[in-house]
């Protein structure tokens, strides 16, 4: 971690500028708080009894709008996953004020000072979350994992669940979780393996408030029990997808792999960074063995996310199966409905299914919608993400032009390159023309400029 002192209180001053650019809401407006104070009180009344099963959260340490809880246990050879899901549905109706506001944000905002919520903080901290502390109504998933990791969603129902604990990532033992918690992220990680997916996430750039004007930038690996938990919601959101599309409906979150041109020029990255990649090794197989830890390795894992062409949304259409290149099947969002409007849809249409019934039209006109409104709300997120990190950057620097730091060239392209600052967690582009990735260079600071939060180097 690296702290940023910052007495005089810039970054503050600059994520409230940020804040202004992008529209980023304050709170939400009365009648949004008066309708989700009244919907806070709907007390279940579709909903099984499962408050017997063992439920836990696993999350940050400081979240508390907690989207899953999950159980496991054995069948046999197979491993049941009982994934319970935030039930937004109940509180929130089809054209009430709330749900209007949730469709002009579409998605969770976050920022280091605090988050903008797709749901009032009555719901989606309160009544909606499963916290532990009582009975909350929630969509349970039974999924049935085989031993070779593959997936079926055996049942979807409504139920009352009481989670037992709120476990956080970065201080969770493994005697706090199901007996079984490990063995199923295995065989999911099993039967991505055999896909040839490729799902790889890169060290983040993060910025975090510590308290008294302090903040800290860092690049952050997934933790090993973030990748575990993350096989839980793969598993799930596979088998509603195949359900889904069973049926011939759904929305889907799909994504292009690189092509064949951009696979070459990975090739040469790879080489430039020092990578052995073997010419018969496919890119997913090469990718599944990169450690994120590793600077050269964290750099080509960035550069194969820049190489894709983004994910999106799209509904079903007769004789288009949806796919998702790095999952390598078809791939729903369905575990995160306290954060993604989407997601309150799809759930909406797999306890439909599960009820032998048809999907309400309202679902049905919504999936024809949200591409357009998720693409937009990802759109925000992403840029005010990238904003706040570029901020974090300038104030770190600041005062410091003229200094010459030793880069990494992580991306070379004509005239310019993409470079990361050994020792520090910053990215920038540099004109050098004829640098190649894994090159080393001297750059100059020339200018670091909290307010129009840009950085300027040139090769010292």
């Amino acid at each position: 971690m690296k702290a940023l002192y910052d007495p005089g209180g810039i970054l503050g001053a600059g994520l409230a500028a940020i804040r202004r650019e992008y529209a980023v809401p304050p709170s939400f407006p009365p009648q949004v708080l008066a309708a989700a104070e009244q919907a806070a009180r709907r007390a279940p009344a579709d909903h099984v009894d499962r408050t017997a099963v063992p439920f836990v959260t696993l999350d940050p340490e400081s979240s508390t709008d907690l989207d899953q809880a999950f159980a496991i246990e054995p069948a046999g050879s197979d491993l049941l996953l009982r994934y319970a899901i935030a039930d937004v549905a109940w509180f929130v109706e089809d054209g009430d004020a709330v749900d209007g506001e949730a469709w002009r944000r579409g998605e969770t905002l976050y920022l280091p000072d605090g988050k903008a919520g797709l749901y009032p903080p009555v719901l989606a901290e309160g009544a909606a979350s499963l916290l532990p502390d009582g009975p909350r109504p929630a969509v349970v998933f039974t999924v049935r994992v085989d031993p070779a990791g593959e997936v079926a969603l055996d049942d979807v129902e409504r139920a009352l669940v009481r989670s037992r604990a709120k476990l956080a990532y970065d201080t969770v033992a493994p005697g706090d979780l199901p007996a079984a918690f490990a063995e199923l992220a295995a065989r999911i990680g099993a039967a991505e393996a055999r896909r040839g997916a490729a799902r790889v996430d890169p060290p983040q750039q993060e910025v975090e408030a510590l308290g008294e004007g302090r903040f800290a930038l860092s690049f952050r690996p997934m933790l090993a029990s973030e990748t575990a938990n993350a096989a839980l919601s793969l598993a799930t959101n596979l088998a509603v997808a195949r359900a889904l599309l069973a049926h011939r409906t759904g929305l889907f979150r799909v994504m292009a792999g690189p092509d064949e041109k951009a696979v070459a020029r990975l090739r040469q990255s790879a080489h430039a960074l020092g990578l052995a990649w073997p010419q018969a090794q496919g890119l997913e197989d090469f990718e599944r063995g990169l450690d994120g830890a590793d600077p050269a390795q964290a750099a080509f894992m960035l550069a194969v996310r820049r190489a894709g062409s983004g994910a999106g949304y799209a509904p079903y259409r007769p004789g288009a199966e949806p796919w998702h290149a790095a999952i390598a099947a078809p791939y729903v969002h369905a575990t995160a409905p306290l954060r993604r409007l989407a997601d309150r849809y799809v759930i909406r249409a797999a306890l439909a299914l599960a009820r032998g019934q048809a999907v309400p039209g309202a679902v049905a006109a919504a999936f024809e919608r949200l591409s357009e409104v998720m693409a937009r709300a990802d759109a925000v997120a992403s840029r005010i993400e990238r904003a706040v990190v570029d901020l974090a950057e300038t104030v770190m620097l600041h005062r410091r032009e003229g200094e010459v730091f030793r880069a990494v060239v992580t991306e070379a392209e004509g005239a310019s390159a993409r470079i990361q600052l050994e020792g520090l967690p910053v990215v920038a582009r540099v004109k050098a023309a004829g640098a190649a990735p894994g090159q080393v260079l001297p750059v100059r600071l020339d200018r670091a400029d909290p307010d129009r939060r840009q950085l300027s180097f040139s090769v010292a």
